[in-house]
């Protein structure tokens, strides 16, 4: 082989390469994978919940909230706000859930009661086994 067709399918492989560290990405965003359904996900025991409080667990791609009113009962919600994805935190005093990013607040059914949220959090299926507490999607 000489010099001259070695640099040149050096170069053309090089090219190659190159587009495809840019193409792919670019491909890769515009079709990104779908979430596959979680099953069953361990949120914690029933000691990790006290009344009036709450837990933000990994729930597959996001976020989701464990609460435990101050009556006892259990709800889970996914944590991401409505308005614009970001991530809700339980408010103690208030007994309601807050987004800090624009002041969004849901009450503990998961209803937005005031601030930009257009729409409730999505609620989560709580499934208690033994002492055990776990999510899965509605």
């Amino acid at each position: 082989m000489e010099r001259r067709s070695f640099l040149n399918l050096l170069l053309g492989a090089s090219c190659v390469v190159w587009l495809s560290a840019i193409v792919f990405p670019v491909f890769a965003f515009l079709w990104p994978a779908k979430s596959k359904d979680q099953g069953e996900v361990l949120a914690g025991v029933q000691e990790d919940f006290p009344n009036n409080s709450a837990k933000i667990i990994k729930f597959g791609n996001y976020p989701a909230i464990v609460v435990r009113t101050p009556e006892g009962e259990l709800r889970a919600f996914n944590a991401t706000c409505t308005h614009l994805d970001c991530t809700v935190q339980f408010i103690e005093e208030d007994s309601l859930i807050w987004c800090a990013c624009h002041n969004g607040k849901f009450d503990l059914a998961g209803k937005n009661i005031s601030g930009p949220p257009p729409k409730p959090l999505i609620p989560l299926t709580i499934i208690e086994k033994d002492d055990e507490i776990f999510l899965s999607e509605a």
